[in-house]
């Protein structure tokens, strides 16, 4: 690690509020106006900060680029670790994973905007720090399944990876179509039939309990007779 950016990572812990702001801010001034159209100037306008700030924290516009789904995923990967934790059962858990990227898309839409329509073309971010943070928010989905299939609430021949896809590309034309058309007007409120939807296909169908019944009818008016008898005996 060069001193140049030792310098700028004691910088930002001294001051993780500032670097956040300015984070946030280019955040939005991305998904509004797209890489190539945004300036530092843009986005210090916005920070409400000077430019020379922002290199104080960040050192170049493409940098800042890629620290927004590094920061983001940290905050969104730690809560889920933690979540997971508490929660019985891999269907429970795959719940829980496809309601959190519900709600972060839903919540934070220039965000989402930045993720699909910027890095997911930039081949450089594929390089960097925070693609492996991606990357590894990314296999907790297939350790969910893989455990899912091992204690038989998954089926056995599901290809996780291609569900984990099915599940994000779901959700990602979903909010594609929100952002150009105002429809879904709510991602979350479309949570209960994308669950349903995918639960149909991957869930383990259980078997059904299986009962003998042995029912024996005995002849009334014989049963009468037989009393009669032993009566007048």
């Amino acid at each position: 690690m060069d001193s140049r950016t030792q310098t700028k990572n004691r910088k930002i812990l001294k001051n993780p509020a500032k670097a956040l702001t300015i984070l946030n801010a280019a955040e939005q001034v991305f998904a509004e106006k797209g890489f190539h159209e945004a300036t530092l100037s843009d986005i210090a306008k916005k920070a409400k900060v000077s430019e020379a700030t922002i290199y104080e924290y960040f050192s170049s516009k493409e940098e800042l680029l890629f620290s927004i789904p590094k920061e983001q995923t940290l905050r969104h990967l730690g809560k889920n670790q933690d979540l997971l934790r508490y929660i019985k059962g891999a269907t429970n858990k795959l719940r829980m994973l496809i309601l959190r990227f519900l709600e972060l898309y839903e919540t934070r839409p220039d965000y989402a905007k930045v993720i699909m329509l910027i890095l997911k073309t930039n081949r450089k971010f594929l390089q960097t720090e925070a693609y492996e943070l991606v990357k590894e928010s990314a296999r907790l989905w297939i350790q969910v399944l893989e455990e899912g299939i091992k204690n038989g609430e998954f089926r056995p021949e599901i290809q996780p990876y291609l569900v984990r896809a099915m599940i994000y590309g779901t959700i990602e034309h979903l909010f594609i179509r929100k952002s150009l058309l105002g429809v879904p007007s709510d991602l979350l409120s479309l949570a209960d039939d994308i669950i349903n939807t995918i639960f149909q296909g991957i869930l383990l169908p259980q078997k059904k309990n299986e009962f003998n019944v042995h029912i024996t009818v005995e002849n009334k008016k014989a049963m009468n007779a037989d009393r009669l008898r032993r009566f007048r005996k």
